[in-house]
């Protein structure tokens, strides 16, 4: 999933480095650009995420998301080597995920929809060890970056999916499989006639809800206001939604959700980040 904020995350080739550390010790590692010359046919990495797992198995419609395909550097690509056979998981459609045996334990699963370059996605999961995170997206260095967080930081409540997250929700989860949503900085797809790529659709919503129990926490938020605006409308309409929020509109960014670099100079330029907190409705 494309992130409106963190585009310019991806990785640049540089010489190797020592580690850029925040407070929180959980950034980015910069490293050599990789490029391998294949063989026709020949996988990228033999060994991590397939280039399309879901193949041609089903119908072709309007994705809310666009593969990028930007440089991965050495650390990236030996994260997916080593750790995709134990941390990553392809989205085939071809088999019922158990959770928990996927995460080793029967904690919670929280399902995160785009994670960039994976930052946020290692700060909550260093920060909330007793919930595991299902992290989705098809941005292969990031994959590799966040799988290279987690082993660094010991997280081993983070698995990464790899291809679309609709797949993975309809084929692959048991109803009532998550307890929590998260959606942060989707692509926002601007001009009017893209709007129908944008994910959080009421469609999107009815499937959701099969998936998540009561009380789920659904977690969005944008830096497109007019995305927010619609974000809300949608989710305040939906039946198997309520707003955490007593006067029905944003929500404050709970603790939980890191403020990024970037989206931290986006506000300093005047870009307005808008949370929204809905609750999966008890029937």
């Amino acid at each position: 999933m494309s992130d409106s904020l963190n585009a310019s995350e991806a990785p640049r080739p540089a010489a190797p480095t020592q580690p850029e550390t925040g407070g929180d010790g959980l950034r980015h590692v910069p490293g050599i650009s990789v490029r391998h010359t294949r063989a026709k046919g020949e996988p990228r990495f033999p060994d991590g995420p397939r280039a399309d797992p879901a193949g041609s198995h089903f119908e072709r419609r309007i994705r809310s998301f666009q593969p990028r395909r930007s440089r991965v550097t050495a650390g990236q690509a030996d994260a997916l080597q080593r750790l995709w056979p134990k941390w990553g998981l392809d989205i085939d459609g071809q088999q019922v995920v158990d959770l928990a045996e996927l995460f080793g334990n029967d904690n919670p699963v929280v399902l995160e929809i785009g994670f960039g370059m994976g930052e946020a996605t290692a700060q909550m999961a260093a920060g909330d060890p007793g919930t595991n995170i299902l992290a989705v997206d098809v941005h292969t260095p990031g994959q590799g970056n966040l799988l290279n967080l987690a082993d660094h930081h010991g997280l081993g409540n983070i698995r990464v999916g790899n291809g679309d997250a609709i797949i993975l929700l309809r084929e692959m989860l048991e109803p009532d499989a998550l307890d929590g949503l998260r959606v942060y900085f989707p692509d926002p797809w601007p001009k009017k006639r893209h709007h129908k790529r944008r994910l959080i659709q009421p469609e999107f919503l009815d499937l959701a809800a099969t998936r998540l129990r009561p009380c789920a926490l659904v977690h969005c938020a944008t830096d497109w206001e007019p995305y927010a605006e619609q974000m809300l409308e949608v989710l305040a309409a939906h039946p198997d939604f309520e707003n955490t929020v007593a006067d029905g509109g944003f929500a404050p960014r709970p603790e939980f959700r890191p403020l990024t670099r970037f989206e931290g100079q986006g506000l300093d330029k005047g870009h307005v980040v808008n949370d929204l907190l809905f609750r999966r409705v008890q029937r």
